[in-house]
């Protein structure tokens, strides 16, 4: 596969690594890279991101609304409260990924994501203080360039082990920063670069 950006037959020229699949760009075209601000969401992407280690992501896209609906629409306050049946009901799924570590460190994630609402900062906010609030536009030419993590993904993924969250390493966090937008790794060459790089999605307040 190319590494470089490559011309699509609607005459938009895109990242190489969504290919043709109509999914995948779909997915490239309107999710990733877009600032993401909102707590659960965030918290919905990172656990995919750690469901993704050591598969690929299109496969985890591919299962996304069964994750959504075997896991509660990721609602932490649900998830927290798991039990072993619940467990048991996750890896008999077919329609998600089956691994007990990945389940258990859902469920230990959202206990430490609602440790971090109640008690502040707020997931969201802690995340993006990393970034001073805003994204930071790449401006790489071709995929060899882009890393697979960085300085800030490790001090990151320092902070959220430290408050019990697990599958948070370094790349799972960089590949997380990737696709809520934390950081735009578009190519500088994709339609998307641009659209990203103005783009604020401002917080949504959470209704009380």
């Amino acid at each position: 596969m190319s590494r470089a950006p490559r011309l699509h037959p609607d005459g938009k020229t895109r990242c190489p690594w969504p290919g043709e699949d109509p999914l995948y760009v779909a997915y490239h075209d309107t999710e990733w890279g877009v600032p993401e601000y909102d707590d659960r969401a965030l918290y919905e992407k990172l656990i995919l991101d750690g469901f993704q280690a050591g598969l690929s992501w299109i496969t985890i896209l591919r299962k996304r609304d069964n994750f959504r609906k075997a896991f509660d629409d990721f609602q932490p306050e649900k998830i927290a409260r798991y039990n072993d049946k619940k467990v048991q009901a996750l890896m008999n799924d077919v329609g998600i990924v089956r691994n007990r570590a990945k389940i258990d460190g859902t469920i230990l994630s959202a206990k430490s994501y609602l440790d971090i609402m109640e008690k502040g900062p707020g997931f969201s906010k802690l995340l993006w203080d990393f970034m001073g609030g805003r994204p930071k536009v790449n401006n790489f030419k071709t995929t060899a360039s882009v890393p697979a993590s960085t300085p800030l993904s490790v001090q990151i993924s320092k902070e959220l082990s430290s408050r019990g969250f697990k599958f948070v390493g370094p790349t799972i966090v960089y590949a997380f920063m990737q696709a809520t937008g934390m950081v735009n790794d578009h190519l500088v060459d994709c339609h998307c670069h641009a659209s990203c790089s103005k783009m604020q999605r401002k917080p949504r307040l959470k209704a009380k």
